[in-house]
Formats: C-alpha cells, sequence, structure tokens
C-alpha cells in the first residue's frame, strides 16, 4: 500500500534533537519507539489499554520486529506514524507500520511488529475475547480500507 493509502490510525511526532545523530537524522532506534507509539494510540483509541490488560494479568511483548528505512528524518521535522492491525491469531497480534514526513509525505520507513500475549508469568496464552474481538474488526477494516488515510477505526459500542 501506499504511504498515503494506509488505513488504520495516524499518530504525530515531531523529531527532537535528543532522537538525532550526529548526521543530524533521527537515529534509527526511534522508529520501533515511534511504532509502539502509533500501535499504543491505536488501541487505545479503539478500547484496548495496555494498562487495563496488564492490570488484568495480560501481556504482550514483541516476538518480532521489522523495518526497512528508506530515507531520513532530520531534527524537528513533523512525522505521521501510520499504524494498522495486519494480522489476528488467538495468541498473537501483527500490526504493519508506516513512517512518514508530513511537510512532502516521503515514506522514511516501514515496518511490523509481532506482539504475543502472555500471562505474567510469560506463558503464552489466548488474546482476551473482547480485546481479540476490536482487533480482528480493526484488521477487516484496514483490509477493506473502511478508513481513509490516517482515520481512526471505529470501536464497536
Amino acid at each position: 500500500m501506499a504511504a498515503d493509502q494506509i488505513p488504520g490510525s495516524r499518530t504525530e511526532i515531531r523529531v527532537r534533537y535528543a532522537e538525532t545523530d550526529q548526521m543530524g537524522h533521527a537515529h534509527h532506534m526511534n522508529y520501533l519507539a515511534w511504532f509502539e507509539l502509533g500501535r499504543t494510540e491505536l488501541m487505545r483509541a479503539n478500547g484496548v489499554s495496555y494498562a487495563g490488560l496488564e492490570r488484568e494479568g495480560v501481556l504482550l511483548p514483541v516476538a518480532r520486529a521489522e523495518l526497512d528505512y528508506r530515507r531520513g528524518a532530520g531534527y524537528d521535522d513533523l512525522v505521521w506514524v501510520r499504524s494498522r492491525v495486519k494480522q489476528v491469531r488467538s495468541r498473537s497480534v501483527t500490526f504493519e507500520y508506516e513512517a512518514v514526513r508530513a511537510e512532502d509525505e516521503a515514506l522514511l520507513a516501514r515496518g511490523t511488529t509481532t506482539l504475543v500475549c502472555t500471562d505474567s508469568g510469560l506463558r503464552t496464552r489466548r488474546i482476551p475475547v473482547e480485546a481479540q474481538r476490536i482487533l480482528e474488526q480493526l484488521r477487516r477494516a484496514a483490509e477493506t480500507g473502511a478508513n481513509g488515510p490516517g482515520a481512526q477505526a471505529p470501536a464497536s459500542p
């Protein structure tokens, strides 16, 4: 999908000076943190709170992360992180991301993360029914393009 066509959520991030390297570009490690922020906001906007899951003894550690860099972001650039649910399984969920410079909509990076659902003892478990329902709804919405670019997928009442 093109950077301006990925449905899901859009989180705005302003590149801080502390996030840049000696060359003046956002350091590569920041992209995964930005993707985490995008994922967290997508979930929160749709009724799935990481903090709420953790209070219930449900953890979602990242089991796999992939990241392809295309262009660099510089200090004070406004970056849009577009996040969507790519795949939902009974015990894992995969998110897809794009980091895009707002000024010219240049694709900076694209990536995925797969999170595995565990209990507080880090034993694999099923994703809670309600969270899985919402994640699956977000996946279907992204797959069909039901949301416009940068829109939040609606949570059902």
